[in-house]
């Protein structure tokens, strides 16, 4: 009954898409070998315990005369070393693998590679495609190709992506499972992932962070294609019309969901910058603006302070005094 039951989930388990385990992007095949390395890891002593665990059971049970039954027997030198010398070998390779695939799959970190054969050059340009998660849906932005698009990303296949990823009211996450690992977006800050797709398709995409009510809807299609493709849908696109200005975006900003994918054929310069900085709204001060200005207060105040304590002694404290009151 229980090989049944195994064939039975066997077959069930067929026909799912392990797109995790199995992805079209470099980075993701790496993060897949990785859980695989470490999930072998762990079973060479998740295996053992398990299958020592149910001989021990069976070979000293009750009925079981033959056993050698010695009660007062309490340690062994060669069994303590297996116990404790074989865990601790798995986490030391284990430790070692993390720390190297850690720096290795930096999501910040450039590309060195397209694939496992093919290595890209030091001075390689990657497309740019900053990403503004928003309630609740996404936007995409091309600002070397001058064009927008909302829950509808478009990328050539072997070629470098870099993703500069807020979001705009709430933290959010994103998570294209085919091409790299999840990314936080967050509001007023700029992350950054680095990938690349190496297989043409469609794929999903969507967010791994509970946003709000509309969270569940907030997916969009993922399309890899070849470069003249891409060209071509970009020409498409920009000869549809319509602009991403300031005004459209505030409007297209306001909680909504299930929204159809859009796009637009040219986006406002320095949209994306105004949207880290929460600035967009016509009169509203920049982030960075506020930031500097504090900067320089504090800094003046750090100068003031070094310049009293240079100049006021028990000596001359009358005469600060004085010229302070004369300004």
């Amino acid at each position: 009954m229980p090989i049944i039951l195994l064939l039975l989930a066997a077959v069930c388990l067929s026909g799912c898409n392990t797109i995790v385990m199995n992805p079209a992007g470099d980075v993701a095949s790496q993060q897949a070998h990785l859980v695989t390395v470490s999930t072998l890891l762990m079973l060479l002593i998740i295996v053992p315990v398990i299958a020592l665990t149910v001989l021990f059971a069976w070979r000293y049970r009750k009925n079981n005369t033959k056993a050698t039954y010695t009660p007062d027997w309490d340690h062994s030198t060669m069994l303590e070393l297996v116990i404790w010398g074989a865990p601790l070998m798995i986490i030391i390779v284990l430790g070692l693998l993390t720390w190297i695939s850690t720096h290795l799959l930096d999501p910040y970190r450039p590309l060195s590679r397209i694939d496992e054969k093919r290595p890209l050059a030091a001075d390689h340009k990657p497309l740019e495609v900053q990403v503004v998660a928003l309630d609740w849906k996404w936007l995409f932005i091309y600002p070397e190709q001058g064009i927008a698009t909302v829950n509808e990303l478009v990328t050539p296949v072997d070629t470098p992506i870099r993703f500069k990823i807020t979001a705009s009211s709430v933290m959010n996450s994103f998570y294209i499972p085919a091409l790299a690992g999840q990314i936080y977006a967050m509001p007023g800050m700029d992350t950054t992932l680095n990938a690349v797709l190496n297989k043409p398709g469609q794929y999903e995409g969507f967010s791994a962070n509970y946003s709000g009510a509309g969270f569940s809807h907030m997916r969009f299609k993922y399309y890899g294609m070849s470069t003249s493709d891409f060209d071509a849908w970009v020409a498409k696109t920009k000869a549809g019309g319509g602009k991403l200005d300031r005004a459209d975006y505030m409007t297209l900003a306001k909680p909504s969901e299930r929204e159809p994918v859009r796009r637009y054929g040219s986006v406002e310069s320095e949209l994306y910058t105004a949207i880290i900085n929460r600035c967009v709204e016509p009169g509203s001060t920049c982030a960075a603006q506020t930031m500097a200005a504090d900067a320089v207060r504090v800094r003046n105040a750090v100068a003031q302070k070094a310049m009293e304590a240079r100049i006021c002694t028990p000596n001359d404290a009358l005469a600060l005094e004085s010229t302070s009151r004369k300004n």
